[in-house]
């Protein structure tokens, strides 16, 4: 959705810009080719990514930095901007460089069962899967994941490992599809959801989320907006939930006759749905079908 959000953002407007997840550099090159007056601050948890969104950004020399860092962090990239900046985007999906690298990302790959957007620190998916047990796994499944059958699906991963048939990620998405029943495999790959389980897990990617919202939100120049392309219902609902609860003016009951919480919004919420991508952009890319983005502009 790199069309939308250019256009949220108002990037032909320039000013500095945040590319919280900078991947291969896509957005940052849309952001920084809309005004020569662009600049781009790119953020990312995976060192190899931002060695190839340095060479797709090297034409715009002097327009940008790039820092190694998970964009959650705000305290370890805010301090390069010299200025608040004009827009903040978070595209909460995987790129295509993670899906490339066989890490088992996808259940289309037959890598190591890794799943680390940061390779260079904390657990891999398969370290996970050695040490779980039944009702760990099943939880992990059910809350991250929303799989259905999760406690079968665990059932058999682990009896799988216990056989040593778990090898990469190919053998995990055979395991899970054969512990589905077949008149349960529906328009997406039945391993679909334990993938995404395991790879939220792993990365810790629902944690802190609503407090990166909130923080965002504080670092932008009044008018500034923030945008967030999320690709599934859990990530979403926590963005969504904080943005609306940044909008909220006061929250007393109804019957006091004059405020007494003093709580003014703190942003505007641009577009009163979340934007979804166009059918032209789901069928040259499939991947993008769940993508969901809103906008908030700072007050």
């Amino acid at each position: 959705m790199v069309r939308e959000a250019l256009k949220t953002l108002r990037a032909e407007e320039g000013g500095w810009f945040v590319d919280c997840t900078a991947g291969l550099g896509g957005h940052s090159r849309a952001i920084l080719e809309a005004s020569p007056a662009a600049r781009v601050l790119g953020v990312d948890r995976d060192p190899g990514a931002l060695e190839a969104a340095h060479e797709t950004l090297a034409p715009f020399a002097g327009r940008f930095t790039l820092i190694h860092a998970n964009f959650k962090d705000t305290d370890l990239w805010s301090g390069e901007l010299p200025e608040p900046p004009a827009g903040i985007l978070a595209d909460l999906g995987l790129s295509g460089y993670q899906l490339k690298m066989g890490r088992g990302f996808s259940f289309r790959d037959d890598g190591e069962l890794d799943m680390r957007m940061d390779p260079t620190r904390g657990g891999t998916a398969r370290e996970f899967l050695m040490a779980a047990d039944e009702a760990e796994l099943a939880r992990v499944l059910r809350d991250y994941g929303e799989e259905p059958m999760a406690r079968p699906v665990a059932r058999a991963i682990l009896a799988a490992r216990d056989r040593g048939e778990l090898g990469g990620a190919d053998d995990l998405a055979r395991v899970v599809s054969e512990a589905i029943p077949r008149r349960m495999h529906g328009k997406i790959h039945p391993a679909t959801r334990t993938f995404q389980a395991l790879r939220i897990h792993v990365n810790r990617e629902l944690e802190g989320l609503g407090d990166f919202v909130e923080a965002a939100i504080g670092l932008l120049r009044r008018g500034g907006r923030l945008v967030v392309i999320a690709y599934h219902s859990l990530e979403d609902r926590i963005v969504k939930q904080t943005l609306r609860a940044l909008a909220k003016g006061c929250v007393c009951p109804p019957k006091l006759p004059v405020c007494a919480c003093g709580r003014t919004p703190i942003v505007k919420l641009v577009g009163a749905r979340a934007l979804r991508p166009s059918p032209a952009e789901v069928a040259a890319n499939p991947s993008s079908r769940s993508a969901r983005l809103r906008v908030a502009e700072r007050l």
